[in-house]
């Protein structure tokens, strides 16, 4: 144990958490904002041919998941790109496509082991310098694209067609976003696995939209709820021995329902005192 009383792998832990946590929070309102959270759950799933390639070919598991992940989001990218193609689709295509490819790999050609198994469920205790540098590189990212497509990625949001009609027409922003939430859902799978991504990329930043209406206030809070459900996540897994991906998960849907139940009760007395 360290000076301050915290095992060293629990402070990479928390390191990894508030690496993370502005990537994840600014990200997370873009996709609960345009719709992507399918698109959020499938990309980091569909990293698991990846990670079994990675385990039978004894290469960087993570370097594997990256790049299912660059072809499951340039996938999607180009057939939502067509005129009657619709993200929903498009994501489920390639996640179709991406978990059949890895059910033949890891049947017929490897077997996956506890390496890809970790990543499928989170490792949060067993973190390398790579998932740190993903962590902060996926938040760097994150906060420059926001700074510098936010209002088109806004405009297109609030209202597709009225953007298009203002000049708002080309596909390149919604192409960076798409790769974005693709490489941070990918480096999220350090802290809670593929199965749980969207614990850290929807699941706050959907708490935070039940408390305000306007944009950089959302996303303030959806990075402050990612970090906070993140530590106290790590702090419980360690104190009760329990799954630290599923810690955080259940913690961040326990707050979220927490506040759909509070906001319900605050606007039903709204309603009777108005």
């Amino acid at each position: 144990m360290s000076l301050i009383g915290v095992y060293a792998f629990e402070q990479r832990a928390l390191l990894e958490v508030l690496l993370v946590s502005v990537g994840a929070g600014l990200l997370g309102t873009w996709i609960v904002l345009r719709g992507l959270a399918f698109y959020t759950h499938a990309v980091a799933a569909a990293a698991f041919p990846g990670l079994v390639l990675a385990a039978g070919l004894s290469f960087p598991p993570m370097a594997g998941a990256l790049g299912t992940g660059a072809v499951v989001a340039a996938g999607v990218g180009g057939l939502s790109t067509r005129r009657r193609a619709r993200y929903d689709v498009a994501t489920a295509l390639a996640l179709v496509g991406a978990l059949v490819v890895g059910v033949v790999l890891a049947s017929n050609v490897f077997h996956s082991g506890a390496q890809v198994d970790s990543l499928l469920f989170g490792s949060l205790f067993a973190l390398t310098d790579t998932d740190l540098v993903l962590g902060a590189v996926a938040s760097i990212l994150a906060l420059a694209g926001t700074l510098a497509l936010g209002p088109r990625w806004l405009a297109v949001g609030f209202d597709a067609s009225g953007a298009r009609a203002v000049g708002v027409r080309s596909k390149a922003p919604d192409l960076v976003l798409l790769a974005l939430v693709g490489f941070a859902s990918v480096a999220t799978l350090a802290a809670v696995g593929a199965l749980l991504a969207t614990a850290l990329l929807v699941v706050p930043a959907a708490t935070a939209r039940l408390w305000t209406n306007r944009l950089l206030p959302w996303q303030c809070l959806s990075v402050v709820l990612v970090a906070l459900e993140g530590l106290a996540g790590v702090w419980l897994a360690v104190r009760t021995n329990a799954p630290p991906g599923a810690t955080v998960a259940a913690l961040g849907g326990g707050v979220f329902l927490l506040s759909v139940f509070a906001n319900e009760i605050l606007s039903r007395n709204g309603r009777e005192n108005a």
